[in-house]
């Protein structure tokens, strides 16, 4: 018991330093998703989504990387482009991709865990995609997605239009005198939507990675087992944490962190990191605006897409050379505070954060605004 105090206050300790370390980051991030936000209207994408070609899947794929990096928020936009008509692999390609190629994602992988993260999440998203894409090409359940398309929803929580500008080409959009105003919009919209999942993700990372001895999770990650057992396990693993956790996006980044320095594999890791898009509130938004079979065809093909892409990305880095050996000692990284770039960088990005919130302020979004060009709205899945 007199251990607990000290151990709360080094759990905080990290906690702070997880904030204060990835702050620039975030915010960057954020901008240039409420660039793209302001720019680029999604009703414009269903026109040019519909059949699944290749070159179709990559514009999703783009798409998607320059969106929102919230997954509840790209849901619903996955959502309004399949039933616009949208192909299904083109809809579920930018899901992926605005959930793992997007900027501030890995860059808070570069700085909390290192490059080989940053680089095995980006690759990574891309042969998630590929392996996704063959999946529903072999299993295309045609019967399925017509009743999916129809399928009336259930409504819950609130919903959250990304403001578009006005003009013909994103030039003249970002011309717009309202640029700065709009972008400021979607900005904040960005952070009201994502901030309680970071939040969460910080506390139970520093929590966890306090409390809990690197001994549990070297025996949950079968540290001791023959080393294919290891990563075939750590891949299926990795996910089913990450279904419980309720963690999405860069919210779980700290915890796979803490993961890692635990004992789990570098494939484990990255399929944790890959499967926020099947924790299980997003699951259940899936049940309401497409049904249950439809989610858990949805769910099911994700999990088996994450688990062959991480022992795809484990194998590949593993004969490279690429895995970093022994853990990360990722307490010490955390808690150690010093005027370095991580200060100054902070200090430019957090103004520009701070002037985009007074921005927001002095203007803030109707919802009931005319210039709502792109309906397809963000979710915020709080009620």
């Amino acid at each position: 018991m007199q251990e607990f105090g000290p151990k709360l206050l080094e759990a905080l300790t990290m906690i702070l330093g997880m904030a204060w370390k990835t702050g620039w980051s975030l915010s960057l991030g954020f901008m240039i998703s409420a660039i793209m936000q302001s720019i680029v209207a999604s009703d414009k994408l269903r026109d040019v989504l519909g059949k699944g070609t290749p070159k179709e899947i990559a514009i999703a794929t783009a798409a998607g990387a320059a969106s929102s990096s919230c997954s509840y928020a790209s849901a619903a936009i996955m959502r309004t482009l399949f039933k616009k008509g949208a192909a299904l692999v083109n809809a579920l390609a930018f899901l992926f991709a605005s959930t793992n190629l997007v900027i501030e994602l890995g860059v808070i992988l570069l700085l909390i865990m290192g490059w080989q993260f940053m680089v095995g999440e980006w690759i990574g998203g891309i042969v998630l995609i590929t392996i996704m894409v063959i999946i529903v090409k072999l299993t295309y359940p045609s019967k399925l997605v017509e009743e999916a398309r129809r399928h009336e929803e259930e409504s819950k929580g609130h919903e959250h239009g990304s403001m578009v500008l006005e003009g013909d080409t994103w030039t003249e959009r970002l011309k717009n005198p309202k640029a700065p105003v709009r972008i400021a919009q979607n900005f904040v919209m960005e952070w009201s939507m994502l901030w309680k999942d970071i939040l969460i993700g910080f506390v139970v990372a520093g929590l966890l990675g306090t409390f809990v001895p690197d001994s549990f999770w070297q025996a949950l990650f079968l540290k001791d087992a023959a080393p294919w057992i290891q990563v075939i396990g750590n891949a299926m693993i990795g996910p089913i944490i990450a279904i419980f956790t309720f963690v999405c996006s860069v919210g779980n980044v700290p915890l796979a962190a803490i993961l890692f320095s635990g004992g789990a594999s570098f494939g484990g890791v990255l399929a944790f990191i890959y499967a926020d898009l099947i924790i299980l509130p997003l699951l259940d938004a899936y049940r309401r605006y497409f049904g249950w079979r439809m989610a858990a065809y949805i769910g099911g093909v994700f999990f088996v897409t994450m688990v062959i892409a991480a022992i795809i990305m484990e194998l590949a880095f593993e004969g490279l050379g690429l895995v970093p050996q022994g853990g990360l000692d990722i307490k010490q990284e955390l808690t150690q505070f010093s005027i370095d770039y991580t200060f100054w960088l902070n200090l430019i990005f957090g103004a520009g954060a701070i002037w985009l919130f007074w921005l927001n302020h002095k203007n803030p979004m109707h919802h009931d605004h005319h210039d709502h060009s792109d309906h397809d709205a963000h979710a915020h899945h709080h009620d």
